[in-house]
């Protein structure tokens, strides 16, 4: 049977668009490029735009009707699907940052906003550009480890437009919900504005050139890390707790979060903080307060670095009361040690793994 583009645009004229119920011709929805050789027939179908609900139908409707008026032919992954509407192209928010690093952790409470802050200081300290985002919407705190409470926002020019200047103190730059709303009042925002907030802080701010983005996330798992995973391409997380079983069982089901298909981010590692207590008279003596090496045994159980066991010192707590960061100290090893096991960490990850983007989150 001889084939003709005039059958094949018959057949296709019989399909109803269901958007409308008008049939694919009257909607001008096929393109002028059917191709025919032999009993190879090629086409393409147009569509408005990229997000229209039935796609998939009308291209399955299509096949079926061109091999009705053709026996034989199949007609599989044959029709090209165009838009009127392009895409519009995926921009990348922080385009001069190299590595993006989420600090997470299953539960409040472990310390986790206390290693984000020092690992921030630890790697300037060492030589990089680091910058911190305070995303702990509704517990926000980077501002008072730092010594920045007071501290106003203030606007920069670049590239034609006006941007958020990010606080900068230690050689790390930071921005927090922590600046713009009354430090002694709870936030009450819906998902939906927190959100919002959140995006703004990281797309209005100019942060310019990283190599180290550092984003001290809420406890738990929550619209908000949906938010961060689907607005910037995380490099990896760092995962903090206790060696408490009942911390250790939330660490468990963050670490399922990032590692999901839905997420799929890299887990670089896990921190046992408050990992034993050393009294100051006797540096040499530890007490497990919380269990002995909880989170050790869960980085082996699930095959991720153990990155630092960091201990339950006082001089921690006093120096992120006073906004100076015990990472500040020359002769700390702790946080200091921990910065250099994140750097080899995420060297790991980008030797092995494809370079980093944005998660599709689909309902």
């Amino acid at each position: 049977m001889t084939i003709y583009p005039a059958l094949i645009t018959d057949a296709l004229s019989t399909v109803k668009y269901p958007g409308n119920g008008k049939s694919l011709t009257e909607n001008n929805m096929i393109e002028d490029d059917i191709r025919i050789d032999g009993d190879n027939v090629t086409l393409s179908l147009i569509f408005d735009k990229p997000t229209d609900p039935f796609v998939r139908s009308v291209v399955r409707a299509a096949e079926s009707a061109i091999e009705r008026a053709v026996p034989g032919l199949v007609m599989r992954d044959k029709i090209a699907v165009k838009y009127r509407q392009a895409p519009k192209p995926k921009i990348n928010p922080l385009p001069g940052v190299k590595n993006i690093i989420g600090i997470s952790s299953g539960k409040g409470g472990v310390g986790k906003s206390t290693v984000a802050a020092n690992l921030a200081v630890a790697l300037a300290r060492a030589g990089y550009r680091v910058g911190l985002l305070d995303a702990d919407i509704f517990g926000p705190s980077v501002p008072k480890m730092f010594g920045v409470e007071d501290e106003r926002l203030y606007m920069v020019r670049e590239d034609d437009r006006d941007w958020i200047e990010p606080v900068e103190k230690y050689g790390v730059k930071m921005l927090s919900i922590g600046f713009v709303v009354d430090r002694d009042s709870a936030v009450l925002w819906r998902g939906g504005m927190a959100s919002n907030a959140l995006k703004q802080l990281i797309t209005d701010a100019w942060w310019g050139e990283l190599d180290y983005f550092l984003i001290d996330m809420p406890p738990g798992t929550s619209d908000i890390h949906l938010t961060l995973v689907q607005t910037l391409p995380v490099t990896g997380v760092v995962i903090v707790s206790t060696p408490q079983e009942v911390a250790l069982a939330d660490a468990r089901k963050g670490i399922a979060m990032f590692q999901g298909d839905k997420v799929n981010v890299p887990v670089l590692g896990i921190v046992e903080n408050m990992a034993w207590f050393t009294p100051a008279p006797h540096p040499e003596e530890r007490y497990y307060i919380f269990g002995d090496g909880g989170a050790a045994r869960l980085a082996e159980e699930l095959n991720v670095p153990l990155l630092a066991q960091i201990p339950l010192i006082a001089d921690i707590r006093e120096h992120a009361d006073n906004g100076s960061p015990l990472a500040l100290e020359e002769q700390e090893q702790y946080y200091h040690g921990l910065a250099r096991s994140v750097v080899e960490a995420v060297d790991r990850r980008n030797d092995i793994l494809p370079p980093t983007r944005k998660v599709e989150v689909h309902q």
